[in-house]
Formats: structure tokens, sequence, C-alpha cells
């Protein structure tokens, strides 16, 4: 399957069984990026690759750019790129997706694999600088795949299937969490909205200032100041006023208020005046007699 297994007729594996199977081994190297090509596997097709991401490194190099350290965890699960610092995964190359593993006779840093990418089904191959141990680094590899193909044997096959649908369940649920977070961010965003400007409720009756009344939901009355009619706050129209301005003068028997000071002869009932005509002859009499 690629340059590893051959390397075994000379060398003996690295690690134990155990240290693959429930565990990983760790190695530090610089990350010179990744490239898609045309086979899964194949000595050129490699050196190829590494040719042309090696003028990109140089280039970026030129402007300032670092090439990026990373981690690499090998078991028989996979290849995992991680950010030595955060831990933070940014590649996940499954084992079963690997076609090809090498490193460069010419170049003893470098070592290449070839994955096929989940998403787009793409071979790309994965470039990396390590000063040390480029060679072990792929050896490891090859003991990984020689790990999981004995598991693979002795399971019949199911357990390499299992690990394809967990697989698959693993990204759709990173999905769901990608899209779980949009929809709260978008919820908060609705949230602080509704606290800047809130809406009222449908139906409701929006609160406008309105003149103060009594316990009685009524205006107070003040002789300076016609009546006007306010609504009651229940929202029920008031009653029709009984009296007009014009009989703002008249008593509560609608008769002027009487006043005999102001008033004249002529303007008292006929009974009022006889009495009135009465009182004063006798008071007439009397100062008469005196």
């Amino acid at each position: 399957m690629n340059r590893a297994f051959n390397r075994k007729k000379d060398k003996s594996w690295m690690h134990t069984p155990e240290a693959l199977a429930k565990h990983y081994i760790p190695y530090n190297a610089k990350f010179l990026g990744n490239t898609e090509v045309d086979q899964p596997k194949g000595t050129e097709i490699v050196k190829d690759a590494v040719r042309k991401l090696k003028f990109q490194r140089h280039i970026k190099k030129s402007e300032g750019q670092k090439t990026p350290k990373v981690e690499l965890q090998i078991s028989i699960y996979g290849v995992k790129i991680l950010d030595p610092k955060t831990k933070d995964v940014q590649y996940n190359c499954q084992l079963h997706r690997i076609s090809f593993c090498a490193d460069d006779k010419t170049d003893k840093r470098i070592f290449t694999f070839i994955c096929k990418d989940s998403e787009s089904n793409k071979h790309l191959c994965y470039v990396f600088d390590s000063e040390k141990c480029a060679e072990e680094i792929t050896l490891t590899i090859g003991q990984a795949f020689d790990l999981a193909y004995k598991k693979f044997l002795e399971s019949g096959g199911k357990d390499v299937e299992t690990r394809k649908q967990i697989g698959t369940l693993q990204k759709r649920i990173q999905e769901l969490e990608t899209e779980n977070s949009e929809l709260k961010k978008q919820l908060s965003d609705l949230e602080e909205q509704l606290m800047i400007a809130p809406v009222p409720p449908a139906g409701s009756i929006s609160l406008k200032p309105q003149t103060s009344t009594d316990v009685f939901d009524m205006v107070p009355f003040s002789a300076v100041t016609p009546l006007v009619p306010i609504p009651a706050s229940n929202g029920t129209p008031p009653p029709p006023p009984t009296t007009s301005p014009s009989d703002m003068s008249k008593d509560l028997f609608g008769a002027a208020p009487f006043d005999p000071f102001t008033c004249g002869q002529a303007d008292f009932p006929p009974d009022i005046q006889s009495k009135l005509d009465e009182i004063q002859r006798q008071r007439w009499r009397g100062s008469k007699w005196d």
C-alpha cells in the first residue's frame, strides 16, 4: 500500500501495538500545506506536490510569513493535525482514507501522505518538514496501517464500517452544533432589538397622557373651564351632557336663582308679589302710627 510497508523488511516497528490502538503517538513538525493531486498514490505524484508546496512556502517566507508548527497524533484511527498551543484540530485524516505515505529520499526532512477528503472526495497531498523524525513518522503511520488491517480481519470488516458510521455521525453533530450556535446568536440579536425598541402586543391600548380624574373616573368640576367630554379609561364613551352651556345659570330645578336685591317687581310671581305688597303696607302703617 505504501513505502512504509516495504521498509518493514529492514526495520522493526517503532511502537507497541497498545500505544497506537488505545492511545496515540505525538510528533511535532512544520506544516508546508496540502495540495490536490490527480492520483491516490505514486512517488512522482508526491514529488510534484512537494515541489509545488516548497515553492509556495518560499514565497510566503520572503513575505515574512513563518512556516506554521503543528502536532501530529498518529493512531490506528488516523492522523490528526493540531495546533500545538491551543490543541485545536485543523485536519482529521481518517486512516482508511489515507492511500499513500512516504518520506523524501532526496530531502531527509520531508515526509508526505495522500488522503481522500471526506467532503469533496478529492485526493490531497499533505507535506511536512521534520528535521529529525521524518522517517520515524512514516514508519509510525505504516505501523498504524498494519494494526488497523489486522483488526479489520479479526472483526470481519465490521469495525471499519462502524468507524465510518461514527465518523459520519460526528460530522453531522458538528454541523448541528454550528447551526445551533448561529440560531442562538440570531435569537440574542432579536432580544437586544426588542429591548431597545419594545413592540406592544397585538390588541393592546397605547397609553397617552390624559387629564387627571377622580376615584370615580370623572373629571373634576371646575367653574372656570367648560366641561369637555373625555373618554373613560375602560374604553366606553361617557354619557352626553344633560345641560348646555346656556343652562349653567339655572339651579337644579331648571329655575334661575332668586336674588331679591337685583330683581324688580315684575320679576316676581303674583303670589309672592302680593305678599311683598302686604308687608310693605304694614310697615308703612306701623311707621305712620309711630
